[in-house]
């Protein structure tokens, strides 16, 4: 049992913890299939930064804030793949869009340009089409 508690401390290093939201967002950003440009704005980084980030060994720190974004957008991918087919799924984020959140953008450009609390509106917007509200 210490072993299982030893382990589950050592998780909860911020290091950790965000070498696991990189390589999960990474994922994310390649199945949107993203621009570098679009994935490190939609992370708030430089895209100098993101390449390095999504590097394994990438040390830097993330702010309270890029780490909200990413575990923000990992969420509507997640909701993305519950809710709709294959294709949708992939293409949603970047299709432009005519519901009330995105006045016919792309929901990614939205997202870029009102930063954390439009990723956040977005994921609450799929959440309640996902949950019928």
């Amino acid at each position: 049992m210490e072993d299982a508690m030893y382990v589950a401390e050592k998780i909860r290093e911020p290091a950790q913890i965000n070498a696991v939201a990189l390589k999960a967002y990474a994922r994310v950003v390649d199945a949107w299939g993203l621009s570098l440009k679009e994935a490190a704005g939609l992370a708030d980084m430089s895209e100098s930064t993101w390449k390095r980030a999504k590097k394994p060994d990438f040390a830097g720190e993330l702010t309270k804030d890029q780490l909200l974004r990413l575990s923000a957008v990992i969420g509507i991918f997640k909701s993305l793949e519950l809710y709709f087919s294959e294709p949708v799924a992939r293409s949603w984020f970047t299709r432009p869009n005519t519901g009330p959140l995105f006045g016919g953008g792309r929901p990614v450009d939205t997202a870029i340009d009102g930063g954390l609390p439009q990723i956040l509106a977005v994921r609450t917007y799929l959440d309640a089409l996902r949950g019928g509200a």
